[in-house]
């Protein structure tokens, strides 16, 4: 498995990641299953809050593995405060990781309940002073993961992401996305899990700090078919649906998740 590939597929999925990026198989990865029955109610655990700035959205993308809008983050423009936080993290992307059927792709699982979708929104603490210097540390990145389930009611959130992507049907297709805010995205109730974990794609590096949102999003199951209809293969190369760039559960290594909720 050649450093730069990998992928989804059965020769260079999850299950080998670790033979390049070893920390795959570290004590702190992602995604994971939640049990309520382990589950810390934390009292402490403040609200958290988001002030996202509609002019930060940039472009969306398909990169052959997922479908990712970018916002400008070389402010303070777009940031999350709050909950197990301390300090403000910027908002720098955010991506969707999706199954080949509406009955499983989401990351985490949570009872044994598979969703159909997972939004990852990707913050860093700019007190590292960029990017990569918050991946190296425990406290450098926040991302706040958001279900997203198939029912009859389908919420308009989704609409305009879901407009663009005849624009970067195939790997490599870039396309402007201007003027979005992305708190329209959030459930009603701001509830949520938290845990110390990793990025749930290589190399894994143990620098997140999870806000899982407890509250699903609801989406048609004509929006779900639209995500797959991606491709991760170039332009000129046979059609190849982008379905299934989920990572399985990771062991929990006695890590504890709190909860904001009873």
């Amino acid at each position: 498995m050649a450093q730069s590939v990998w992928g989804y597929d059965s020769d260079n999925g999850p299950e080998r990641w670790h033979e390049n990026y070893p920390l795959a198989k570290g004590d702190k990865q992602s995604p994971i299953e939640i049990n309520s029955k382990d589950v810390q109610h934390d009292s402490s655990l403040a609200s958290w809050h988001a002030s996202y700035d509609p002019g930060a959205a940039k472009t969306i993308l398909n990169n052959g593995r997922t479908c990712r809008v970018v916002f400008d983050d070389t402010f303070d423009r777009s940031v999350l405060r709050g909950g197990p936080l301390t300090g403000a993290y910027r908002l720098r992307q955010l991506h969707l990781h999706w199954g080949s059927s509406d009955d499983h792709g989401s990351e985490h699982v949570i009872d044994g309940v598979k969703y159909a979708a997972e939004l990852h929104m990707v913050h860093w603490n700019p007190k590292h002073g960029n990017f990569a210097g918050a991946l190296k540390q425990p406290d450098g990145v926040a991302v706040v993961g958001i279900f997203l389930k198939v029912g009859k009611t389908p919420k308009p959130e989704m609409k305009r992401i879901l407009e663009e992507i005849e624009n970067i049907k195939t790997k490599g297709k870039e396309a402007p996305f201007l003027h979005f805010d992305p708190s329209i995205l959030f459930p009603k109730s701001r509830d949520y899990w938290t845990y110390h974990g990793s990025f749930t794609t290589p190399p894994c590096e143990e620098c997140i700090t999870w806000i899982l949102l407890r509250e699903p999003i609801e989406v048609s199951s004509d929006q779900m078919a639209k995500l797959r209809s991606l491709s991760k293969n170039n332009e000129n190369e046979p059609m190849s649906p982008l379905v299934d760039n989920w990572r399985p559960p990771q062991p929990l290594k006695g890590r504890i998740v709190r909860s904001s909720f009873k």
